[in-house]
């Protein structure tokens, strides 16, 4: 069972759009409202594409820059805090989270597409100078 479970969080973290077409079908099924269920299948899908980015950066490169990530987190979260703050003048917590969880999905989900590209890219040039 450890090894179904594990190869499972293998799949979603080296494939996330596995992770977020089945969180969006499960979504849709369940409230049959498109919007929602995309909005749904971002914001679990998130920390999938957080560390799918991470491993990939893991497996291009050999180096691993976790606090890097973190950074970029921390810096999305102050941006997102700033563009609320000027445009509502207050702080609503709530839709601040969900604005930095928001930005954060954006911001991986094209990090992701460039690293799995520049992968593949590599591993091409690799096999080819060989």
């Amino acid at each position: 069972m450890p090894y179904v479970v594990s190869n499972l969080a293998a799949i979603f973290i080296t494939l996330p759009f596995a992770g977020y077409i089945l969180f969006f079908i499960s979504a849709k099924q369940f409230t049959g409202n498109h919007r929602r269920s995309v909005q749904f299948a971002m914001d679990m899908s998130t920390l999938l594409f957080v560390l799918s980015v991470h491993y990939l950066i893991i497996t291009i490169w050999d180096i691993q820059i976790l606090w890097v990530i973190m950074l970029i987190m921390i810096i999305n979260a102050f941006v997102v805090v700033l563009v609320h703050y000027k445009v509502k003048e207050e702080i609503i917590f709530h839709k601040v989270l969900k604005g930095f969880w928001r930005v954060n999905f954006a911001f991986f989900f094209v990090a992701y597409l460039l690293l799995f590209s520049i992968g593949i890219i590599t591993s091409i040039t690799k096999i080819l100078t060989t």
